[in-house]
C-alpha cells in the first residue's frame, strides 16, 4: 500500500504564490514517477508536472516558467512552487506517484488539495 499525502493549498491572489507538498509512505519503490495533476470543476483531470527518481521533469504548457517541481528522495516528498498564479490555475491538486509492481504499472493518487486564485 501508498498512501500520499498533499499539504499547502489555500487562497491566494493573482500573481502571489503557493508551495505544495506531498508526502509518501508504505511500500515506495526507489524507481518511480511522482508528480501533480489538477481538477477545475467541469473539467477533466490534467497533468501539471511531474518529475522521475532521476530527475526528468515533465510540464503541461500551461504553467512553464511559473510552476517549479521538485522532489527529495531520501523523504519520498514531491514538492510543486506555484509562482505568478492565474485565476485559471484555480483547481483541486493531486498528488500522483506511478511505479511498477510485479510488471504492472501502478497509479496512486493523494486526497486532493484546493488551490484557490481570487481577489
Amino acid at each position: 500500500q501508498v498512501q500520499l499525502v498533499e499539504s499547502g493549498g489555500g487562497l491566494v491572489q493573482p500573481g502571489g504564490s503557493l508551495r505544495l507538498s506531498c508526502a509518501a509512505s508504505g511500500s515506495i519503490f526507489s524507481i518511480n514517477t511522482m508528480g501533480w495533476y489538477r481538477q477545475a470543476p467541469g473539467k477533466q483531470r490534467e497533468l501539471v508536472a511531474d518529475i522521475t527518481n532521476g530527475g526528468i521533469i515533465n510540464y503541461a504548457d500551461s504553467v512553464k516558467g511559473r510552476f517549479t517541481v521538485s522532489r527529495d528522495n531520501g523523504k519520498n516528498t514531491v514538492y510543486l512552487q506555484m509562482n505568478s498564479l492565474k485565476a485559471e490555475d484555480t483547481a483541486v491538486y493531486y498528488c500522483n506517484l506511478v511505479q511498477v509492481v510485479r510488471s504492472l504499472q501502478r497509479n496512486y493518487w493523494g486526497q486532493g488539495t484546493q488551490v484557490t486564485v481570487s481577489s
